[in-house]
């Protein structure tokens, strides 16, 4: 046998490999909630699966893979690394796949998908063809973020007092006046207190008066803050029991009555 058919026969071999150990796994919600089909050879039609545009959330353990909207391999189709795709619609595959097969991975594909998480985020996923049950919740928590401040501008009328200081003015024109009126209403000794007396009260009341006039009255805008409660949950803190036993997860979304667990060991299933 010649090394050129050696040569082909070795990497026909190693392209079979490869795609036998390939593994691919999607759902029917984003986030990898819902019903689960995984493949690891070529499917030509996913209307004999039941899965048919059903497809929001891949998950790729192994390989890399073609997926497209038609049947066949036609129409759109997509590469897919390994990693995980929590949401299809980014790509326009949301709801759209029909057929799926391995491809290469020693070669590049000009129609390869957007990079996948870096890390799996899939702890609480649906595995292919794990039985789960429905479990009633016994408690639920919404834990809401710290205190916002919230600040707005209102109008306020702001009165200015007078410089400091007597008006002279004002107590000079108060002392004649209370003078007047004081030597008016008294008689000898006491007509001379009574004067006195009056200029006295009246360059008080004289000054104040100055002191009204002169004052400015006006608008202003002044700036008032508050701390308010944050409304929007961070996450929901879910307790349910399951076979005698305890279990705590937090969600992002708000839970039902009931959460999916796993049938054997409890944990949950979004």
């Amino acid at each position: 046998m010649n090394q050129p058919l050696q040569l082909a026969i070795a990497l026909a071999a190693l392209t079979l490999t490869s795609q036998a150990m390939a593994q691919i796994t999607f759902y029917e919600h984003d986030g990898w909630r819902g019903r689960a089909f995984t493949a690891s050879r070529p499917v030509n039609d996913f209307s004999r699966t039941g899965f048919n545009d059903r497809a929001s959330s891949v998950v790729v353990e192994r390989g890399q893979w073609e997926v497209c909207d038609d049947a066949s391999f036609r129409g759109k189709c997509m590469v897919l690394r390994r990693g995980s795709y929590d949401s299809l619609g980014g790509m326009g595959m949301n709801d759209r796949i029909s057929s799926v097969r391995p491809v290469s991975r020693r070669n590049r594909y000009a129609h390869e998908a957007p990079a996948p998480l870096p890390q799996p985020t899939y702890e609480y996923r649906r595995r292919p063809s794990e039985r789960v049950v429905e479990v009633p919740i016994s408690s639920v928590h919404a834990v809401v973020g710290t205190p916002e401040q919230r600040c707005w501008v209102e109008r306020q009328q702001v009165t200015e007092p007078a410089r400091s200081g007597n008006n002279v003015g004002g107590v000079i024109a108060g002392a004649l006046i209370g003078g007047i009126l004081g030597h008016q209403v008294g008689g000898g000794t006491g007509r001379d207190v009574a004067t006195a007396g009056g200029a006295v009260a009246g360059a008080a009341i004289g000054n104040n008066m100055a002191n009204r006039s002169n004052s400015q009255s006006y608008a202003r805008d002044v700036r008032r803050c508050e701390n308010v409660s944050n409304p929007t949950p961070q996450y929901w803190d879910v307790t349910y029991n399951y076979r005698g036993q305890q279990h705590r997860v937090q969600m992002s979304t708000a839970p039902g009555q009931t959460i999916s667990v796993n049938a054997k060991t409890g944990e949950p299933r979004m």
